[in-house]
């Protein structure tokens, strides 16, 4: 198993050399200078030209780059045009905020997408059938901004019953001491209850949002697995022996068809870790997604370049994680 983990290791240094590139490219084409933004409209021309020079703008777009791969290999992500912190700190402040709300997300569309993906698939055509894949359908296909809005006016604004934004409440928050920087965590380990229930109330509502998309998906993916594997001559042997149905479904249906679920789960996993950027921005939830959207807006070309390393690095080790994991599932799997 090593020799091909060490393979698709190997293969990641070209993906990040082209995502290297393509997000140097696409980001110099946006329209405004960093220079600009920073100084705002007191900065005189002569101000803006001093700034870019300082901060190595004023170079052909190759020269940036090659300097921008050269600190990349030597492990140096840079510092932030605005704030001047260094990425690798800002990451590492803004890493567990995503993690936390891309993890509540996946857990909410795990145990509700599975369950819904058997139960249709065991009760073909009847109404909790055509119920999940309508479903799924609509949940596909509402934006994720909208949803997001809607459920802030109904459930915030409207009943008052969860938080609109943030992760915690600011009188909480000012005497609490995060260990991990997962609150809902960080809370357990200081037994502060408190704490727990206003970071998960202040959870619900993103983490109901970002998961959507990913339960439609798992629930049409579970259906669709479970189709075919309860019309195999085993499971019907096993019907045939005697075996109660929820042992059928659970041990010889569900353990089978489980590898094109592990695979969605782990590609909508980190898929959720890159792409929350509109759930963070509107839930002002303080996470990798926020701040690159603030660093797009702002032109902060190092923090967008490394916060899109940072994911996409992120992404292909967990796709990893979830090859390797297949062997687990199922023992004849062999690696080379």
């Amino acid at each position: 198993m090593f020799p091909y983990i060490l393979k698709r290791l190997l293969g990641l240094l070209p993906v990040l050399f082209g995502i290297t590139l393509l997000v140097f490219m696409f980001l110099h084409l946006i329209p405004g200078d960093p220079a600009t933004v920073i100084l705002g409209e007191r900065g005189t021309p002569e101000q803006v030209e001093i700034l870019r020079s300082r901060l190595g703008l004023d170079r052909p777009l190759p020269l940036q780059y090659m300097a921008f791969l050269g600190s990349l290999l030597r492990g140096d992500l840079g510092n932030s045009i605005i704030s001047g912190i260094p990425i690798v700190d800002e990451i590492k402040s803004r890493w567990p905020a995503t993690l936390e709300l891309s993890a509540a997300a996946m857990l909410v569309a795990a145990f509700l997408g599975i369950p819904a993906g058997i139960l249709a698939a065991v009760r073909k055509n009847s109404w909790w059938d055509n119920l999940a894949v309508s479903g799924s359908l609509i949940g596909v296909s509402l934006p994720v901004y909208w949803l997001g809005l809607m459920l802030i006016y109904l459930f915030a604004v409207y009943l008052k019953w969860l938080p609109p934004s943030g992760r915690i409440s600011v009188d909480l928050g000012l005497g609490f001491q995060p260990i991990t920087g997962v609150y809902v965590v960080d809370a357990l380990l200081r037994l502060n209850g408190a704490v727990f229930w206003d970071a998960i109330a202040h959870l619900i509502l993103p983490a109901l949002t970002l998961g959507t998309i990913p339960l439609a998906i798992i629930a049409r993916i579970t259906r669709s697995a479970m189709l075919e594997v309860l019309s195999q001559d085993y499971i019907r042997t096993a019907k045939a022996k005697g075996l109660p149905e929820y042992w059928v479904i659970l041990k010889h249906a569900l353990k089978n068809a489980f590898l094109p679920i592990v695979t969605t789960i782990g590609l909508q996993f980190g898929t959720l870790l890159g792409g929350a950027i509109l759930t963070e921005t509107i839930f002002s939830w303080p996470g990798i997604g926020y701040w690159i959207y603030n660093g797009i807006l702002t032109r902060d070309y190092p923090s967008v370049q490394g916060g899109v390393i940072f994911v996409a690095v992120t992404f292909v080790l967990i796709n990893l994680l979830v090859d390797i994991s297949y062997a687990f599932f199922d023992p004849r799997i062999q690696y080379r």
